[in-house]
């Protein structure tokens, strides 16, 4: 593995995102724009938990909640790494991410309203 992988990660403690959360969203932004190819090994949870200054149980659940999303898969022996399953997916699904916030701005579309468009086209689903 890797020492640098996940080197860039930044938790804010001031922030009012949980920094299991904060660690999910860097890990989950990653694979989806390919700064994580599909197979990157992560870092053990102690190790980054150490890394980071953490507790072993919030990296623990960030990658608990990324492997139940199909974001990461953890072998025993290999550990956690970026998952194949669903990356075509997430990718199509965060292109059209970008397209509608381009069209959210070039329509001066309030960003809490437009998110709340989405949720209600999510709850329709």
């Amino acid at each position: 593995m890797d020492d640098g992988v996940l080197n860039w990660v930044r938790i804010d403690a001031a922030s009012s995102v949980p920094p299991y959360e904060q660690l999910r969203l860097q890990i989950l932004d990653a694979a989806n724009d390919g700064s994580l190819p599909v197979g990157t090994r992560l870092p053990p949870v102690r190790t980054l938990a150490a890394q980071l200054g953490l507790a072993v149980n919030t990296v623990a659940r960030a990658y608990r909640e990324l492997e139940q999303a199909e974001v990461v898969t953890t072998r025993s022996r290999a550990g956690t790494v970026v998952a194949a399953a669903g990356d075509n997916g997430r990718r199509r699904v965060a292109e059209a991410a970008r397209v509608f916030a381009e069209t959210v701005s070039a329509n001066g579309v309030d960003h809490k309203e437009a998110l709340s468009i989405v949720q209600a086209a999510l709850r329709q689903r």
